[in-house]
Order: C-alpha cells, then sequence, then structure tokens
C-alpha cells in the first residue's frame, strides 16, 4: 500500500453490506440483536464485529479506548469510549515523532563538534543519538590531521539539553534497563540499532567448569567497570547467568552460573552519565590517534565563545532516523527529539520546552490538548493520558503534511520480516489480510497496550485507528488488538462478515509487558 502526502479528501463511503449475508454473519459470529436507534444497518455490522472482538473475557474489569474512522474524510466508523483517556505507553511516540517532523523538519541533523580553546580541547554535543565509537574514532582522526597533537584537558560540552537524566515518572526498576537510557546533549550508540546510552556486555563461559566467565563490552572502554562474581559449570548444568549494573554507578556485575560450551549471555546495559561515556570513548581515541590529552576530563562545561572548530561530525538526517526510531521503538530517540524541540522552539533543551512544543504542534492540527496529558516523549511514563479519539485525529490531519510519505514508511507494517520495516510488528497479523497492509505504532507497559495506525479494507478503503488496552490482568492482550485490525482489513462491499481469520504469529512468544524491540537480543 502506498500513499501520497497532501491526498485530496474524498466524499465518506459507508460499510455496504447485504442484509441476507450481513444477518448470516452475525448469526455466525454469535452476535445477536439487531441496530441500535438511528444507526446505519450496514454500519452496524462492522460495530457488531468489533464489539464482539472486545467482548474478550480478558477485558471485563479492563479499560478499552477503540476508535475507526476513514482516512480521507475523518467520519467516524466505530467509537468505544473514544473520549477516555488511558495509558497509551509508546502510542505516545506518535505526536512526539509527528511534531519533531513539522517542527525541526526531516533534514534535520545534529552535529558534534571538536573546538580548541585556552589550550583545551572541547567535545560539544549537540544530542546526536547515533553517535558510535566509529564515529568518536573518525572524529579524533581529523582532530590530529588538523595539526592538533598536544591539549590541556578534555572538556565535554552537553549544556545544549539540561542535567535531567530521565523522564518524569520513569520507575525506579528501569535504572539499568538499557530502554531506559539516560538523555544527554553528548552520548554513544554500542551498534546501528543505535541504543545510545548503553553498551552492550557478553558473558561468555570460560575453557573449563570453576573458570570465571569471559567479557567483552561493546564499545570496549574503561568507563564501566566489570564485577565478575560469575563461574562456569560442567556442561548440561543450568545457566543462571546475569548482567546488571549496580545503583548511581557504572559497576556491571556479571553473577550466577554458565555452562561450559553455553552460548553467551548478551544484556544491553545503561550507562550512569552518559557524557562521562561520550568522553571517555573519545578520549581514548584522541591517544590512538596520537593526541595527548595532559590533563583531566571534566563534564558539564559550555564551550567558550571564540573557541575554533578544528573537526566537525554531522548525523544522518531526522527523516532516516525515523526509521529505527520508530520501527524499534527507540525511547531515546524520542527524548532527544523533545529537548531538540524545546532548543529549537523555545532556545530551551528541556523537557517541558520541548513538550509546549509538542503540544502547540498538536493544537495547530485540530487535536483538543486539553483532553490529553503528556509527559514525556516515548511513552515510558505512566504519566500520559491520551484519548483514543485524539490519537484518530492526527493520524488522519498528518496526511496532509509535506513529510507524511517518510513518516508513515517509518511506523512498523504487520508481519514484514526485515526488523526495518516490519519493526515491532514483524511477527503479528500474518496470514491475514493485514499482512503487508496495517502500519502501525505499537505500545506495551504492564497492563498496558496499544495499537494505533492505518490500515486499507477488502475494498481498498483506508482507515485510521486507534486501539488502546489498560488495566487487564491477562499476560497479554495484543491479539485482541491484531483481531480489531485484522476485521477491519477484510470488511467491504460484497465481502461476507466473519470471524477474525486466525492468524499467526511467528517466532517465540514473548513478555507483553515492554516493546518486543526491547527484548534483546531476541526481539523483534
Amino acid at each position: 500500500m502506498s500513499r501520497s502526502p497532501r491526498r485530496p479528501k474524498s466524499a465518506a463511503r459507508t460499510w455496504t453490506w447485504p442484509a441476507a449475508a450481513g444477518m448470516a454473519a452475525l448469526l455466525a459470529l454469535g452476535l445477536g440483536g439487531g441496530a441500535p436507534a438511528g444507526a446505519d444497518p450496514d454500519d452496524d455490522g462492522l460495530k457488531q464485529a468489533l464489539d464482539n472482538v472486545l467482548a474478550d473475557e480478558r477485558l471485563e474489569g479492563a479499560l478499552a479506548s477503540v476508535v475507526v474512522a476513514d482516512a480521507a474524510s475523518g467520519e467516524t466508523l466505530y467509537e468505544q469510549s473514544a473520549a477516555t483517556r488511558l495509558t497509551p505507553a509508546s502510542n505516545t511516540k506518535l505526536p512526539t515523532s509527528a511534531a519533531a517532523m513539522e517542527l525541526l523538519g526531516p533534514d534535520y541533523t545534529w552535529s558534534t563538534d571538536a573546538l580548541t580553546a585556552g589550550g583545551d580541547l572541547y567535545l560539544r554535543g549537540t544530542g546526536d543519538p547515533t553517535m558510535l565509537a566509529a564515529d568518536y574514532d573518525a572524529l579524533a582522526a581529523k582532530v590530529a590531521a588538523a595539526g592538533v597533537d598536544e591539549v590541556g584537558r578534555l572538556v565535554a560540552d552537553d549544556t545544549r539539553f539540561d542535567a535531567e537524566r530521565v523522564g518524569n515518572g520513569w520507575s525506579a526498576d528501569y535504572e539499568s534497563d538499557y530502554y531506559a537510557m539516560q538523555i544527554s546533549a553528548l552520548t554513544v550508540a554500542p551498534d546501528t540499532d543505535y541504543d545510545s546510552g548503553t553498551v552492550v556486555v557478553e558473558a561468555y563461559p570460560g575453557k573449563k567448569a570453576g573458570d570465571r566467565p569471559v567479557v567483552k563490552v561493546t564499545p570496549a572502554n574503561d568507563y564501566v567497570k566489570i564485577d565478575n562474581r560469575g563461574a562456569t559449570v560442567a556442561a548440561g548444568e543450568r545457566d543462571t547467568l546475569g548482567i546488571s549494573r549496580e545503583h548511581g554507578t557504572n559497576t556491571i556485575v556479571v553473577s550466577g552460573n554458565i555452562p561450559v560450551k553455553a552460548n553467551a549471555t548478551k544484556e544491553w546495559i545503561s550507562v550512569w552519565e552518559p557524557t562521562g561515556y561520550a568522553a571517555a570513548v573519545f578520549r581514548d581515541a584522541l591517544e590512538r590517534h596520537g593526541v595527548e590529552v595532559g590533563g583531566r576530563t571534566l563534564l558539564g562545561r559550555a564551550t567558550p565563545a571564540g573557541a575554533r572548530t578544528v573537526a566537525s561530525h554531522s548525523s544522518m538526517p531526522l527523516k532516516d532516523l525515523m526509521v529505527p526510531f520508530m520501527k524499534l521503538s527507540n525511547n531515546g530517540h524520542a527524548e532527544i527529539l523533545t529537548k531538540t524541540i524545546g532548543v529549537e522552539t523555545a532556545d530551551a533543551g528541556t523537557w517541558s520546552a520541548g513538550l509546549r512544543g509538542v503540544s502547540s504542534y498538536l493544537k495547530s492540527i485540530g487535536v483538543d490538548t486539553s483532553t490529553l496529558r503528556q509527559v514525556d516523549g516515548s511513552g515510558l511514563s505512566r504519566g500520559n493520558t491520551i484519548p483514543g479519539r485524539e490519537f484518530v485525529k492526527l493520524l488522519t490531519a498528518v496526511q496532509d503534511e509535506p513529510w507524511f510519505d517518510a513518516w508513515y514508511e517509518s511506523l512498523p507494517l504487520a508481519c514484514a520480516e526485515d526488523r526495518f520495516v516490519g519493526g515491532t510488528l514483524r511477527t503479528r497479523m500474518c496470514d491475514t489480510p493485514a499482512e503487508g497492509n496495517a502500519r502501525a505504532k505499537t505500545g506495551s507497559l504492564t497492563g498496558a497496550s496499544a495499537l494505533s495506525g492505518y490500515v486499507t479494507d477488502a475494498d481498498g478503503r483506508d482507515l485510521v485507528f486507534s486501539v488502546v488496552l489498560n488495566n487487564y490482568l491477562a499476560g497479554s492482550v495484543k491479539d485482541i488488538e491484531d483481531k480489531v485490525v485484522t476485521t477491519l482489513a477484510g470488511y467491504g462491499e460484497g465481502t461476507e462478515a466473519a470471524a477474525p481469520r486466525s492468524q499467526t504469529t511467528r517466532g517465540a512468544e514473548r513478555p507483553a509487558d515492554v516493546e518486543c524491540a526491547w527484548e534483546k537480543p531476541k526481539g523483534c
């Protein structure tokens, strides 16, 4: 399915469903009763089908906000608790990403610069979440090539953003989890998913029982310290090895047992104070390229006016970052975008300034911001509460934006195998009319799940939808969301309504309280 920006608004179409076929289908679904007074009997077929999906016993005592609209006209086709504010988890990235595309622009880039002043070398960051160790190495090579072979101190300038490192309402339980990485204008990513502010730690079994595990850190650095308490045990014994970071430190503890010849245990761990992490990686790179740093490293000091730029690195444009950001639901990207919006709209790299910018954009496209609360950019906080109706307004309005195509392509695509196409939907809605059709943003926290996006029905009509489910006790309700979408994908003129087709989830079942992309290394 492809879309074009600024699509002409067409007259609304209604579901036309032959009466006999409709009644037979309703009986097949086990749905009784007639249309509510004043309702179009054809539209009532869709209502009954979706009501049936949402009658799942796992939602008893829970809350469900579900809204479906015609993408071209904006006409609401179905709604349940449309105005109820619920925790949307990572669906919060929808307003954040759309506002970023509008307020920063799809070609927006971040720079990381090396400057000299007073004999010191300044490393100045502006928020680039894509800086790899290799990029710092290339930056150091440029410094050396500029004729700089000795400096006094290395000063890390992260002052474009404030010093608040974690979002409002983030759980303390998340501290060492990579998806709750600390936010700084200077950071390092260990991989090309661009999981900035984290390191990858791998623990391999020793050669024989009794040996310590062999531990590897990527990127290699002395900023994090390894406390290796683990043990290699005989083949066939239970693998209990775990990796975690101690609170408030960069001491990473490896503990438990790993059998001889077992696969490595691999974890992505957030670092404490990413500015220092970036400075340490850059300092090592300077030394490799023959630039001697005689003094200590200082953090959080602004580059003086008049400093001379000797080297610079520019990030990929925002429109390209949108792919790993949205496909893999990267929380760090969302928060960096939020603070960058604050810088560009209010000259303040804070969450509050950035969120005011997001809210202003939403209001400008017709979203009723008085009915919602957004407290971070990613949705990791439970303080975010957004009605499904407002998600649908957003999804409908952005179709007229000149950057819509790039934004739309960044949404996960149902059952597309490639991680950077299917993203967090790559194993969902397979073997259904939604496969290769539905594009949507997922959301997952314990007791909160969401799916909002676009799908085309059996007649080729584009629909927008939002499904937000809260306060359920079941381990997962993802299949309920999927049934809503596959029901929409399968309906149309001249088709017999039927129970949603059975669908395949490819790959192993994964915990439903976090986004599957957050389950490194075997996540979606």
